[in-house]
């Protein structure tokens, strides 16, 4: 047991350990949360020329976001009352070439 909540830990420091400052306090502010359900996760992207973050929602009807690495919202591709997002990145998942996963919450 003591190996596996060692294994969860290390794998999240080393998934969120290439990302700036402002995601990382991000990935805190969600942490000092309870866990979201479906959990939070987030994905790293390359995004018209620059790596961008998609953070899940915390609940349905939300939009899901994306960040830069400055933490600005460009858009919410998805997500929301009707699930097209806000429609400002309507091509989001079809031109975003996909990177990692940064972090999800194994809580």
């Amino acid at each position: 047991m003591i190996l596996i909540v060692l294994v969860v830990a290390l794998t999240g420091i080393h998934c969120s350990k290439h990302v700036t400052s402002c995601i990382k306090g991000k990935i805190d502010d969600i942490k000092a949360q309870p866990k979201w359900n479906p959990p939070a996760e987030i994905k790293e992207y390359e995004y018209n020329g620059q790596k961008v973050y998609l953070f899940s929602s915390n609940c349905c009807d939300q939009y899901n976001v994306v960040y830069d690495k400055n933490c600005n919202m460009i858009c919410a591709p998805s997500g929301g009352f009707a699930g097209g997002g806000d429609g400002k990145c309507k091509d989001f998942f079809e031109v975003a070439k996909f990177i990692r996963v940064v972090w999800k919450d194994q809580r």
